[in-house]
């Protein structure tokens, strides 16, 4: 069977395209080895059931890996400490024989935990459930390893805080005076298990005093490297001899995602399945170029999917990440990353924002621009008389394919010196950037996207890329500060270009001043073309 690139479940290294996890491995192995009792806790699909399934595999000559699921378990099971108890050994019973069922014959306390659901004893509950699984593990020749997935599907329940409570005693306990148990714990799950007790009871959500805090940290970065991606093309390109640049392909998947293991997968899988048929790629050869690339960009960005969902979702949910991640992206506002934030905390655990130098900063470029196209996709955005006009004017940038930008950055000056002219300056320097955008958008949209960079964010200056058909242009939008201020911005857009390998840049100087006279005009630098614009 020819293997193919997973985005949906389990990834099995026989059937799947996979980075190497062998280093990952090494290190989650050197926890297990030295008994840590541990969360895995990262974001919507970054490979924790994959990363779970290669561990046990690893493990199974020297452990018992029992290994469970807690999304098994219905809602039911959460009733109270009985029906809990009841699914959770019954659970037990069928995780214990993943990996090794020889040696489970015959095991005495097993066949306990698998009779208790069958007879639905009234009375079972957790003070007996970890008496037979402490039986268990004394019974066992080899130390047992309990991992339990998606551990987070029941952390709105006391009786789990309940569950958790006897966990932490019997390692306190192996701790004093060497009991025989669980030799490792991995409970893995988007949210951090020490939270739990915020989600049970927000209204103390001031406390955090989950049981759970015998917890070792896991630092294991999980994320793939651009040195993993192009491993995993190498292997592909070994079967498919496409002739791709893997150094290149994989150079443009890390920059867009940042390693972030759903949206590397999904690039890899587009482009295989889907670029080579698109208009202009005629093959699977043609799709693993720049081409391919962002004809898959723009099929990600366009597509729903359970991540998307979540991001989005989170921000109807929580009023506070709305409005931070709104002035991250259109103010320039530099925020500080601060760990005992809780809105910051839940988003940095949910993948979406990441800690850059001791600054808040969007997790990676495809998230950016989700967050960019559903903040200027909202009804009171797109009631803006300058989205309006950028729907009548939108037809005329595009010539023989390619972009006009010095158009668009024409157009858009007289539009908002004609809409926004008597505004206040601060209201003008709130939206400027944002408008920018918003007007751009309905021209590029369906065939181009464009990104913030990062690295040059800040309140005065914010560089925006443009990718239409292949093609970059890079537009500097900025406060106006003075004639020298605007003469270094010159300088660093230069700079800039050649970082790009292009010749040609754009300027958005937004300027306060009653006397300005705003208008395009083109300048030469070097061998550089300037086009700037001021409003």
């Amino acid at each position: 069977m020819k293997k193919r690139f997973n985005i949906t479940g389990l990834c099995v290294p026989d059937r799947h395209y996979m980075v190497d996890l062998s280093g990952r491995l090494k290190e989650i192995r050197a926890l297990v080895d030295e008994g840590a009792y541990f969360t895995m806790n990262r974001a919507r699909q970054y490979g924790k059931t994959t990363t779970l399934n290669a561990l046990a595999k690893s493990l199974a000559d020297d452990y018992l890996v029992v290994w469970l699921d807690f999304q098994a378990l219905g809602n039911a099971s959460y009733r109270d400490e009985n029906a809990f108890s009841l699914a959770f050994a019954s659970c037990f019973a069928r995780g214990a024989g993943l990996f090794e069922k020889q040696a489970l014959k015959g095991n005495f306390s097993l066949q306990k935990l698998s009779e208790m659901e069958e007879t639905g004893n009234p009375v079972f509950d957790l003070r007996r459930l970890f008496r037979i699984l402490l039986s268990f593990c004394q019974e066992m020749s080899k130390p047992v390893v309990l991992m339990i997935d998606e551990v987070d599907s029941a952390s709105n329940n006391q009786v789990f805080l309940d569950f958790l409570a006897q966990l932490r005693n019997y390692y306190i306990e192996r701790e004093a005076v060497g009991t025989v148990t669980f030799h490792s714990v991995i409970l893995a799950g988007v949210y951090d298990i020490r939270n739990l007790r915020q989600k049970i009871r927000p209204e103390e959500d001031h406390k955090v005093n989950s049981p759970w805090n015998i917890a070792t940290k896991f630092k294991v970065d999980m994320s793939f490297s651009k040195k993993d991606i192009q491993g995993m093309l190498a292997e592909y390109e070994k079967d498919c001899h496409t002739g791709m640049n893997t150094d290149e392909m994989a150079g443009l998947i890390y920059d867009y995602t940042s390693g972030y293991p759903f949206l590397v997968s999904d690039f890899c899988k587009l482009i295989d399945e889907e670029a080579g048929r698109a208009d202009g790629l005629e093959n699977t050869k043609e799709a693993w170029t720049k081409e391919g690339f962002f004809e898959a960009e723009r099929t990600i960005l366009s597509e729903k999917n359970p991540l998307f969902d979540t991001l989005t979702g989170k921000l109807r949910e929580y009023p506070g990440l709305n409005t931070m991640l709104k002035n991250l992206l259109f103010t320039g506002t530099s925020i500080a990353y601060n760990v005992d934030d809780p809105v910051l905390d839940m988003a940095t655990m949910l993948g979406f924002v990441k800690n850059q130098n001791g600054t808040v900063a969007v997790a990676n470029r495809i998230f950016e621009t989700r967050l960019y196209n559903f903040y200027l996709s909202a009804a009171d955005m797109q009631d803006m008389d300058i989205y309006k006009a950028s729907q009548m004017d939108k037809n005329q940038f595009i010539i023989d394919g390619h972009l006009n930008m010095k158009h668009v950055l024409e157009k858009f000056t007289e539009h908002f010196h004609e809409l926004y002219k008597d505004c206040e300056d601060s209201f003008i320097e709130d939206i400027g950037r944002r408008f920018f955008l918003l007007y751009l958008r309905p021209i590029i949209n369906g065939t181009g996207n464009y990104y913030v960079e990062a690295q040059t964010r800040d309140l005065r200056r914010t560089d925006v890329i443009v990718d239409y058909c292949g093609e970059q242009y890079i537009i500097e939008m900025k406060i106006w500060h003075g004639n020298e201020y605007n003469s270094r911005g010159e300088k660093q857009l230069v700079q800039y270009l050649d970082d790009y390998h292009k010749n040609k840049g754009y300027m958005l100087s937004f300027n306060f001043n009653k006397h300005k006279k705003a208008g395009v005009r083109e300048i030469v630098i070097g061998d550089k073309i300037l086009i700037e614009a001021i409003v």
